[in-house]
């Protein structure tokens, strides 16, 4: 086990209150089945090519068939996993997956049209990953934030395997100077997310508390050196406006908040003083004004889904799940994906999900769970603006449902098996 991951076991508050007490055994083993099920969602999600995001082979080459059966078999294994944690099929009702769960519903009606089989597999595999995701609502609002521990776990696999791939390949890791994963081909942006998100929650659980100070240090030093080496510009942007959001949540009930964020404002200072240029130079990515006004040629895509002829069918419901491209490049818009695939259905229901979280954090009481939920839901926002997911079994998904369980009223920590 990592130092990383061993550091969050024995996670306590500075009153020395421990997320959780002693763990009885059979309890231990259900922590464990729920570890294993949100990891497998996530391999499920992961991006997989039999080759790099450069076009070099991998590292340690993997046939594209047991690729694809590594990542679509994932999804039925969480399953599995999740009814065999909870056997009595016990749910927490709850708006947001009842608003989630109206995207299969939406994406019934679609698959009625002349679409191509894919569209139909795309709705199953929504409907399984969903599933999966009610059956894990009994361990919502628990006091040791179960789900978060989970999620830091999986990603600091997926960091290490990406840093790894460095030690191993670093021509091929760095290839056209952005850093990929070359074991598992995680692309830039991807990478870039999971570093981003790491960073954010570890940096709110140390304003809270909850985790030591070495710890912190040295899971965003090493988090942000991938961060910046992907050259990924949105990952950067949700980072600062989460932890914005989510540390200023907490800045009247914790010093360390205020601390931080006057160090914060000092080096922000400093930089645009004496590092204007590098930031400028790392932000332009060697892009000209052509390519930073057309948003990496997004907006010529963009100008294409809106204009595209749709009946009235097709502008309500949209064309039907797809895997958000467009004549072959990709959409890379949430919103504008959404109307595509779901139509302004879709859209609407993307903006209740994030309307539900933001209002229902409003109304919690100030603390880490709140904080912790406000980042993620700010993130999301922020990254839907250049990146898909809200309508899909995906890592955006993933965030906002563990957004969600942290807003719910805390439960019982020993659920039934």
């Amino acid at each position: 086990m990592s130092a990383p991951v061993a550091a969050l076991r024995p996670l306590r508050s500075r009153r020395g209150v421990p997320w959780a007490g002693p763990v009885a055994e059979p309890d231990r083993w259900i922590r464990r089945r729920v570890g294993i099920t949100w990891a497998l969602l996530l391999l499920n999600v992961l991006t997989f090519y039999p080759k790099t995001w450069s076009g070099a082979p991998l590292t340690v080459p993997i046939p594209a068939a047991i690729g694809k059966v590594i990542t679509q078999g994932a999804l039925p294994a969480a399953l599995i996993m999740a009814l065999s944690t909870n056997r009595r099929i016990m749910v927490r009702p709850n708006v947001f997956l009842c608003l989630v769960s109206l995207l299969v519903l939406e994406g019934l009606m679609t698959i009625l049209q002349a679409q191509h089989l894919g569209t139909v597999y795309r709705t199953f595999r929504l409907t399984e990953f969903i599933v999966a995701l009610w059956l894990l609502t009994p361990w919502w609002g628990r006091r040791d934030l179960l789900l978060i521990r989970c999620h830091l776990a999986s990603t600091f696999v997926v960091l290490g395997s990406v840093l790894l791939g460095l030690l191993i390949a670093p021509g091929r890791a760095l290839a056209q100077g952005r850093l990929a994963g070359t074991l598992w081909p995680t692309p830039p942006t991807q990478v870039a997310e999971f570093a981003a998100v790491t960073i954010g929650l570890i940096v709110i659980l140390w304003l809270s508390g909850l985790v030591p100070g070495r710890v912190t240090l040295l899971v965003v030093t090493v988090a942000m050196a991938i961060l910046l080496l992907t050259h990924t510009r949105t990952a950067l942007v949700g980072l600062v406006v989460g932890v914005l959001v989510g540390g200023l949540s907490l800045f009247v009930v914790k010093a360390r908040v205020r601390k931080l964020f006057a160090a914060i404002v000092v080096m922000a200072s400093v930089v645009a003083l004496t590092l204007s240029g590098f930031v400028t130079g790392w932000l332009v990515r060697g892009q000209g004004t052509g390519q930073l006004t057309e948003l990496t040629g997004r907006t010529l895509v963009w100008h294409e889904i809106v204009t595209i002829p749709r009946n009235l069918f097709q502008v309500i419901f949209g064309f039907g799940l797809s895997n958000k491209s467009f004549n072959g490049l990709p959409i890379d818009s949430n919103w504008l994906a959404s109307y595509y695939d779901q139509g302004l259905v879709g859209v609407a229901i993307c903006v209740a999900m994030l309307l539900f979280l933001l209002v229902t954090a409003y109304f919690q009481q100030r603390g880490v769970q709140r904080a912790l939920a406000l980042f993620l839901v700010s993130y999301c926002v922020v990254a839907s603006l250049t990146e898909t997911g809200f309508t899909d079994a995906s890592t955006y998904l993933l965030y906002l449902t563990l957004a969600a369980s942290m807003l719910v009223p805390p439960a019982a920590d020993r659920m039934p098996a």
